[in-house]
């Protein structure tokens, strides 16, 4: 049966309760941070479709870590079957966000509150703005309003992951840092009971979970990353570090960065992003970005997520971005001619 979570119990609860969380999307982020929960004492399942989700429920998630292997076995099942959670975690790429909304209501129940542990703007990102676009709906992420009908914006939290992960094989995850971090915030900047919970169902030696009253700038600061290397990984079929030392693919990192940060500080926020420090971490760089990941394993890929609603922004606020144009229409053709976009 039920039990929203009572914020005078704590992690373990009165000895019987445990936190329960579903994670809708068990692939490399979402596995990890299962199998996290999991280690942590939550009451953890998983919807994982195909050879992921079977191998889960036939062995349990094993997750490699550079200091040490998790393993727990979560319930793997269907919305249906498992019924209303505390926290919902969707940790899914972008393309499959319709059929998230179309399969998420039996998991919500009156207190549900919902992560999204993705990459990109996310589709939420105008509620509670307190610029002149409160509420404005994003199509290029949610068409048809589908994920703001059918979850509301009241129960989303915002999350940013820092872990470079890949399946290995169905049921296996490889984390190339030592240390993880999820970045968790509400959209209207408020320090709630309900981030203290999932924050503290999560936090660990090996991950970091940090509360943040502006997660807004958490996600312009991830998301300028991922505009400054996607791009180039996929249309050169590199790691960072293949790439990020040729001089004109330097110059391209820092006009992508440049135009990003443009178009955040339109919308109020000012990332903190040492160019030359983060081109020095591009050169180490040797993990292949998830994007590429998609492209290689014939996977739909989150342009529009990342790429489409940056540009989408940028449009809204009269932000040129002469680069980020080029090079997410080369991306849209190499992602079509794989069939893939």
């Amino acid at each position: 049966m039920y039990r929203p979570w009572r914020a005078s119990l704590g992690p373990r609860g009165d000895g019987d309760f445990v936190l329960k969380i579903c994670v809708f999307g068990a692939g490399a982020i979402g596995g990890h941070l299962a199998a996290r929960f999991a280690t942590n004492g939550a009451d953890v399942s998983v919807v994982a479709r195909g050879a992921q989700g079977a191998a889960i429920a036939a062995n349990g998630l094993i997750v490699r870590t550079p200091t040490e292997t998790l393993t727990c076995r979560p319930a793997v099942a269907l919305p249906d079957d498992l019924g209303p959670q505390d926290f919902v975690i969707v940790a899914t790429k972008a393309p499959a966000l319709p059929t998230v909304a179309a399969a998420i209501a039996p998991l919500l129940g009156p207190e549900t509150a919902v992560v999204f542990a993705m990459n990109g703007v996310p589709w939420w990102y105008f509620h509670a703005h307190p610029g002149p676009h409160a509420d404005r709906r994003l199509p290029s992420i949610d068409p048809g309003d589908a994920i703001w009908q059918a979850i509301g914006p009241d129960r989303a939290i915002g999350g940013v992951v820092y872990s470079s992960c890949e399946v290995t094989a169905p049921g296996e995850i490889k984390v190339d840092n030592a240390t993880s971090r999820l970045v968790l915030g509400e959209p209207d900047g408020r320090m709630t009971p309900r981030l203290a919970r999932i924050a503290a169902a999560l936090r660990g030696i090996a991950m970091v979970a940090d509360e943040t009253p502006d997660i807004r700038t958490a996600i312009w600061t991830k998301l300028l990353m991922n505009l400054s290397s996607g791009p180039l990984a996929v249309l050169t079929s590199s790691a960072p570090k293949d790439y990020a030392a040729d001089p004109a693919c330097e110059a391209a990192i820092r006009a992508l960065y440049t135009e990003g940060i443009a178009v955040a500080r339109a919308f109020g926020c000012s990332p903190l992003v040492d160019i030359d420090r983060a081109l020095g971490f591009s050169r180490k760089m040797t993990h292949r970005p998830s994007i590429l990941q998609d492209l290689d394993l014939g996977r739909p890929m989150e342009i529009d997520g990342i790429y489409g609603a940056t540009l989408e922004l940028a449009r809204l606020a009269l932000v040129p971005t002469p680069m980020l144009d080029l090079l997410v229409a080369l991306v849209k053709l190499r992602a079509r001619a794989a069939g893939l976009y």
